[in-house]
């Protein structure tokens, strides 16, 4: 088994590395301060081309798979810009597969292209208040009227609703009490993000202050019937498609701000003299950050593992989740021990670990808690009892 990236897929790594040098510390660093999304790189990497790295040439892709995505993810937060700016990218990249593998040839010409070059901006509404990933008990409500759907209801950690103009919403047509099974009746989505229907409330975080997160109240929103993904009641079935990519690109991203973590570290260690000899010359500093480099690089496999069997067209579910598990529980060790290593100066803003380590915690928490990725691994490959 080669696990080396090919020629093609190495010089992604290194055109996005490259690419993201543009944007150095300093820029994330005043993101963060100032909260203001990063405008400039979102439309770089779109002018470049890269938000449509997975997505089909006829709609304005490069025809890749995920594992290319998340090669490029993956270097995008490695960059130093971290989930800031792998965030700011993250949903145009995976979020538009249901529209290309479930909506029609006009949705798909119509909406995938616009989010791709950067002029749309889109939000991805699922989660809501006192439901967490119990999605089927999901109670924003559209009902089916003339020509549409009049929505009403609460979204919540919804990102870059701030500046977003398009949303991909996931809202229940048929009541739950009305339905067979209850992954039915829920129907998705792909419309305008309209302010007059749709008030956005920031959240305000621990980090990643640069892309914004929020609760949505959505009263009396009109949604015309050609803005429907797939059929009506489909909507649990459809968007399952992204849960696998979604957490592939997520520890993609993680392995990504883990490395540039234990590469800042291991720099500060070989220039900090102390005793008349650099700190990394002491074993205390050299083993926890070698035993991070190992973790982080053995969850990159598994990773890319996952990446590689969905762009085979194979199962992945397993494979996604733990490689997601396994590399931000890595990248959260790696962050930390980057801290520890520089004692004080770890703990300041001009040298970037502490936003690692605010950062990394995003993936660690979020789409799906590591408590449940256990529960998911124990059924399905130890054949232990469901325990949600």
């Amino acid at each position: 088994m080669d696990c080396s990236l090919t020629a093609d897929q190495q010089n992604i790594r290194e055109a996005v590395l490259k690419h993201c040098s543009q944007f150095p510390d300093e820029y994330w660093l005043e993101r963060d301060r100032d909260g203001v999304f990063p405008h400039e790189f979102h439309k770089s990497m779109a002018d470049a081309g890269w938000l449509g790295i997975a997505m089909p040439e006829t709609v304005g892709g490069s025809g890749l798979g995920i594992t290319e995505a998340a090669i490029m993810m993956q270097a995008v937060a490695e960059s130093g810009g971290g989930m800031a700016a792998a965030s700011s990218i993250h949903g145009p990249v995976f979020s538009m597969q249901p529209v290309e593998l479930f909506g029609n040839e006009e949705q798909k010409q119509r909406m995938i292209p616009p989010i791709l070059s950067g002029d749309h901006r889109m939000c991805f509404a699922v989660t809501e208040p006192n439901i967490g990933l119990d999605t089927t008990k999901l109670k924003t409500r559209a009902q089916k009227q003339d020509g549409g759907y009049r929505v009403n209801g609460e979204k919540i950690w919804i990102s870059v609703a701030q500046v977003a103009n398009k949303m991909m919403l996931l809202a229940r047509t048929t009541p739950l009490e009305d339905v067979k099974r209850k992954t039915e009746g829920l129907s998705l989505f792909f419309t305008d993000f309209d302010r007059a229907k749709i008030e956005t409330r920031l959240i305000h975080k621990m980090g990643r202050h640069a892309v914004d997160s929020n609760m949505l109240f959505i009263s009396d929103l009109w949604i015309p019937e050609e803005d429907r993904i797939g059929a009506e009641g489909d909507g649990f079935k459809i968007i399952m498609h992204g849960f696998n990519p979604e957490r592939v690109l997520l520890g993609a991203e993680a392995v990504g701000l883990g490395r540039v973590a234990i590469q800042r570290a291991a720099k500060y260690a070989q220039e900090r003299i102390v005793f008349d000899r650099p700190i990394g010359m002491n074993q205390g500093i050299q083993h926890p950050l070698a035993r991070c480099w190992a973790q982080v690089e053995a969850a990159n496999l598994m990773v890319m593992k996952a990446a590689t069997l969905f762009d085979k067209g194979e199962d992945c579910g397993v494979e996604a989740n733990a490689g997601k598990y396994l590399a931000a529980e890595a990248g959260f060790e790696a962050c930390h021990t980057a801290m520890l290593t520089l004692g004080g100066m770890g703990y300041a803003q001009e040298y970037h670990i502490e936003r690692y380590l605010r950062e990394i915690l995003i993936p660690r928490t979020a789409p799906v808690s590591p408590h449940m990725i256990l529960n998911f691994i124990a059924e399905k490959v130890l054949g232990l009892p469901k325990s949600y």
